[in-house]
This record gives C-alpha cells, structure tokens and sequence, in this order.
C-alpha cells in the first residue's frame, strides 16, 4: 500500500472504525482477521491511508460487508455529520442516515417502532459509534402512522435497509422532506376520493417534483370513552364533554377544525394519534380525533368522520435511489399489504399506486 496525496485522502470515507467498534474488535483483531497489520488498519481508520484493492476486499470480508459499503468517494463538505435537528441536550443517543450526500444525524426518538437501537453516542461534540449501520443503507420517513413499525419490518425483512420512523404531522413531514432532511413524508391531508387528494396539500406546500405512494384508505373519527351513552358525532356535541385536539398541520386537526366550525377549540393538544387516545384512555379527557386502529387498540368507543387517502410522499428526484425502490416494493408486497389490510379501519386495495406531482 503506497501512501497518497492529501486530496486523495480527503475524497475517500470509510466506515472502518464504526463497524469494528460496533463488533468489539480491537485494531489488532480487526488486522488479524483481515490479514494486514495493525498499523494499516490505524491509518486507514483515520483516513491518512488508502487500502490496496486486496486489503479492502480483506477488510470487507472481516467485517461482513460489502466495499462499496466500508468505502466512498466523498466532497470534502459532505464528510462531517450535520444535525438534522438540534439534539435536547449536550448528550443524546442518535441515528445516521445518506440524504442527498450528506451524512444527517438524528436524535433518537421513540414513536411507533418503541425504542430501536441507536447508531452512536453524541457526547460533548464528540460522536461516537455504536453501531454496524451505514448511513447509506438507511432511510428516514417521517409520518404519524400508527402502523409504521410494520412498514419498516418489511423493508427490514425484504431488503437490505433499514427504515427509521420519527413521529411528525403530515405539515411538518413535507416541511422537512421540502428541506431535504427526511426521505419520506407521511401525508393524510385529504378525503379519500377527493379530486387531486394529497397532490393538492403537497403541491401548495411544496410544489411540483414530488411522487406520492398510495399506502391506505383509512378511517378518522371520534375516539370517546366507554360508558357516555353517545351514539352519533352531533350527539358528542350536545354534551360537556372534555376534548383533546391535535397540533395545526396534521390531518386530525384538519378533521377537528372541519367538526367544530365556529366553535372554541380544545386547549389541550396530543402530539399523535396514540397521544389522544392516552389522553382519553387516562381520564385526562373525553373525546378526540383519531384513527380507527388506535381508538380500538385503545378499548375506546369509535364514531367514524371520514375515509381519508394516506400516502408517502418522497421527491421525483430520488425514485431511482435504491431504497426509494425497497420502500415502493415493500409497500406493494402481498405480505405487507394483507398485514395492514387487516388492521381496524385500514383499506389497502390501492397500495403501491404512484402519482407524480407536476405544475397542471
């Protein structure tokens, strides 16, 4: 192995060190395996050495990856993680993921997958790996589905990516894919067979150059505790009841807003789907607007509202980008769409229809 210039060490990442210290291994086991010494392996780590075609075919097969996932060519700007959104505190656990070039950074958030495991630890402007994950074999979606952790097992079980879900309004889902810090957004802004449906929403938000995924019809209304006797929406209305409403933006408060007309609406707010149904659940309320599934799982009452179209939306751009392509063939496998069909209030006979946005 021949020492090369500066610029060409500056062209190159790898994701060596991650994955070894993800393994447990110390340089001098990782060089063992590998057949290379333990210097190699220093200096390749940090970058001041490119490996020989031999040594990183060596080095991929110890690791159990491929090259082209422990190695790539890099702008100079594009080599240092960027917080897609700034961590709560000095210290948080985080996620990695390739988003047009650049390596994002993401504070770990629980939502609909529970709590997955993290990439690394950020510590004192330190980052520091935990894991074999590679940012380009990650994709990040952002959306309220309650069922998304099925979603992302199949890209799990079909693919060889991995999909990372953080909990966000169908508004703020297509204001961070609109500033390129997501993949996909989640979008429920519509009634289903509403003319231009979620194209509309999107196409107002964020212009032309985006496709939507159909995934779902599914059902919204009114979550109510047990035992009140309510037996229509307008009857929810003639009583004192206690409601919780949802953040501007997201689809159940399009849906709220549309029921309360002129009248006050509720001061208290969830921040998802679930959130009402705890809050009700908890009797910290009485009422709110979710979707079907989360009321039932919840041992709520349900009075439907309306069918509404829930798509992924993703940039035109990107629909060549592999795992775009696992994303729409996860969502169009038999196995995927039986799952979600047989959930409570879900509709899944279009799923994997496309539909590009464009200026008409």
């Amino acid at each position: 192995m021949s020492r090369p210039s500066r610029l060409q060490t500056a062209a190159l990442q790898n994701s060596v060190k991650a994955l070894r210290v993800a393994r447990g291994w110390s340089q001098a086991e990782l060089a063992r395996r590998a057949g290379i010494s333990r210097a190699a392996v220093s200096a390749i780590e940090i970058e001041r050495l490119v490996p020989s075609v031999a040594a990183a075919l060596s080095l991929a097969d110890a690791l159990g990856c491929r090259v082209d996932g422990l190695f790539s060519l890099n702008s100079a700007n594009a080599a240092a993680p960027v917080w897609a959104w700034p961590p709560g505190g000095e210290s948080c656990r985080f996620w990695h993921a390739e988003i047009g070039g650049r390596t994002l950074v993401y504070p770990v958030e629980t939502g609909s997958l529970g709590v997955i495991g993290h990439d690394g630890i950020y510590n004192s402007g330190l980052f520091e790996p935990r894991s074999q994950n590679l940012p380009e074999q990650t994709l990040v979606m952002a959306t309220c589905d309650p069922a998304a952790a099925l979603l992302a097992a199949e890209v799990a079980r079909a693919t060889p990516y991995r999909l990372l879900v953080v909990p966000r309004s169908s508004s703020e889902a297509l204001r961070l894919l609109g500033r390129n810090l997501v993949h996909v957004a989640g979008v429920h802004l519509s009634k289903a067979g509403q003319r231009r449906g979620n194209a509309a929403a999107v196409k107002k938000q964020l212009g032309k150059g985006y496709t939507l995924l159909r995934v779902a019809r599914w059902q919204e209304g009114l979550a109510l505790a047990p035992g009140l006797g309510i037996r229509s929406v307008a009857g929810a209305f003639r009583k004192k009841l206690r409601w919780v409403g949802r953040e501007t933006g997201s689809g159940a408060r399009q849906c709220l807003d549309e029921l309360f007309e002129d009248r006050e609406r509720p001061r208290r707010e969830a921040r998802d789907h679930r959130g009402v149904a705890e809050a009700i659940r908890c009797g910290w309320a009485d009422v709110g607007v979710c979707v079907r599934l989360v009321s039932e799982d919840a041992g709520l009452q349900f009075l439907g509202v309306r069918d509404e179209t829930y798509d992924l939306c993703f940039s035109s751009e990107s629909a060549d980008n592999p795992r775009i392509q696992a994303l729409v063939s996860a969502v169009r496998s038999e196995s995927y769409r039986r799952l979600l069909g047989e959930l409570p209030g879900y509709d899944t006979h279009q799923a994997g229809e496309l539909e590009n946005i464009t200026s008409k």
